[in-house]
Order: C-alpha cells, then sequence, then structure tokens
C-alpha cells in the first residue's frame, strides 16, 4: 500500500504507478501541495530552475504551465535530451510531475497577452498526451491559459478520448481556475455540478476548482458543494489559486489557504505568477504551514533527493 505524501521521500515517488499516487494524495487528507510554474521565463534565481524552487519551499508536486511537449524547454535546467527533460526535472526535485494541456482549436477564441500564445507541443491532442507519457510525466491537467478560449465541453471531449487510449497510464486532471477566455463559464459557471457529473463519468481522476476567494462570486461554501459531489463520485479534488493572487501577501494567502482546507479539498495549488514562473517563495512556505503546520513542511522542504 502508498504511503500518505507526507510520509514519501523520492524514492517512494519512483516506484509509484497512479494508482499509488493517487492513494497517498487521498490519505494525507488535505494537506498536499501543488505549485505551478513556467520554464520559458528566467528562472527567479537565475541558474537554478523554478521547478526545484517550489519543491525547496515545499511542493509536493511540480506543475508545468507552457510546456511544449515537441520543443520542451526549461531555463535553468543542465543541458540534456529534450525527451529527456521530465526525468531530468524529476531527478532535480524528487517529485511527481505534470503539465498542463489545452484544448483549444489552432483557430479557437485566444485573444490573450503574448506570453501566452498557444503552440502546438502545448494543445491537448492525443499525440501529445501520448508524447508526455512517454517523457514520464505523472499527471495531464486539462485546463486554459488566460483568454485562451477553452470550453467545457472540449475539456469533456478531451477526457474522454484520453481515458480511452490512455487507459491507466497516466492521472487525469481536469477543470478551470477562471474563466480562460470564455465569458459564458466565468464567475460561479467556472465550474458547476454538472461539470464535475460529465468529467468524472469521462474518466477524470481528479476535479479542479478556483479557491475561494480568487474568482469574484466563488466562495468557500460554493466550493465546498462542488467537492463534496466530486468525492461522492470517487474523485480527487484540487482548488487553485491561478488569478496572479500567488503573488499576494502572506495574510492573503493564508486566508485562502484555510479556506481551500474547509471545502474539504485533497489538493492545493498555488500558480505561476507571483511575478512570473512562479509564486512567491514566501507564499509557498506560508500556504504550507497553514494547510499542515511546520512540521510537515519542514519536512518536505529538508529531505534529501536522495533518499
Amino acid at each position: 500500500m502508498a504511503k500518505r505524501i507526507l510520509d514519501c521521500y523520492a524514492s517512494d515517488f519512483v516506484g509509484f504507478t497512479k494508482a499509488d499516487l493517487l492513494e497517498s494524495i487521498r490519505k494525507s487528507e488535505g494537506r498536499v501541495m501543488l505549485c505551478e510554474t513556467i520554464g520559458t521565463v528566467r528562472p527567479m534565481l537565475g541558474d537554478v530552475t523554478n521547478a526545484e524552487f517550489v519543491s525547496a519551499m515545499g511542493a509536493d508536486l511540480v506543475l508545468l504551465n507552457m510546456f511544449d511537449v515537441n520543443a520542451p524547454v526549461i531555463e535553468g535546467l543542465p543541458e540534456g535530451r529534450p525527451e529527456d527533460t521530465v526525468r531530468l526535472i524529476k531527478q532535480l526535485t524528487g517529485r511527481p510531475v505534470g503539465i498542463n494541456l489545452e484544448p483549444t482549436e489552432a483557430d479557437g477564441e485566444a485573444e490573450t497577452a503574448p506570453l501566452w500564445q498557444m503552440s502546438l507541443g502545448r494543445r491537448a491532442t492525443l499525440e501529445n498526451a501520448q508524447r508526455a507519457c512517454e517523457m514520464g510525466v505523472d499527471m495531464i491537467l486539462l485546463t486554459g491559459n488566460p483568454g485562451m478560449g477553452v470550453h467545457n465541453e472540449a475539456i469533456e471531449e478531451t477526457i474522454r478520448s484520453y481515458k480511452k487510449n490512455l487507459g491507466e497510464r497516466i492521472i487525469l486532471a481536469a477543470g478551470k481556475m477562471h474563466a480562460a477566455g470564455i465569458l459564458t463559464e466565468a464567475a460561479e459557471h467556472i465550474m458547476t455540478k454538472e461539470d464535475v457529473r460529465r468529467f468524472r463519468e469521462a474518466g477524470a481522476d481528479i476535479l479542479l476548482f478556483p479557491a475561494p476567494g480568487t474568482v469574484p462570486g466563488i466562495t468557500m461554501e460554493y466550493v465546498r458543494e462542488l467537492v463534496g459531489y466530486a468525492h461522492s463520485l470517487g474523485a480527487l479534488t484540487i482548488t487553485a489559486v491561478g488569478t496572479s493572487q500567488e503573488g499576494a501577501d502572506t495574510d492573503t494567502i493564508r486566508r485562502i489557504a484555510l479556506m481551500c482546507k474547509m471545502t474539504g479539498t485533497d489538493m492545493h495549488h498555488l500558480g505561476d505568477t507571483g511575478y512570473t514562473g512562479m509564486a512567491l517563495p514566501e507564499n509557498i512556505q506560508a500556504y504550507s504551514v497553514a494547510i499542515r503546520g511546520i512540521r510537515h513542511t519542514y519536512h518536505r522542504m529538508a529531505a534529501s533527493v536522495r533518499r
């Protein structure tokens, strides 16, 4: 049986199956940190990847945003073969690694800043998902970056395709942190109980919702209802801070953390734009301490990747 993530070392993660990782998350009872990073920008520490930095501050899992499976770039990473990029990140961080893929069309509705402009290797195609599996990715999150025009219907269709063709090879997570450019799916329409049901029936292992207080109209009570419903269907959940509030003051972060804990969520996500590339390091630590105390926070921060 898998240990809870709180007690895991790098060597435990190496031997985990998909089922093991899901069990390990479930056993941790709402005390799992998932931190998102962008590898295509200059790292906050220059020659150390943002993935390593968030891991050092307490992240249990690393989520790579803007990761192109055809042309993988992680600034600050030692040179190596492109196809080994994810495996090298896992070696350096000792953490499971997920990536975002976006179900958007080449001629879709995207109206966004140059930073978020879509590339072919970031689209949620079956070919890209298969390549991600081959690269060693542990989880694919189907979601949308700002202004990318990602519809919930497209997410559902993609989940169904991935589940059919990839089976149990990889964890499938799905949801939205914000409207992603679809105003008809904004505020309380970002994720509904109907979306939860459809995503879960399509094959999602984990459902993602905006964290309370991060999107207009999204309250703790509203997310609590969605989390409870997802759990009743056998799915795990992530509450996500994806509205640049990962760069807010630490008091705000602690408030959001405790609201997320009260929703009953299994995993806590901090986004990648404290500045640009990752959450503020002090906020990762503050969030972690708020949901699991200093003992588990420092244990995760201090444990060597050689254990």
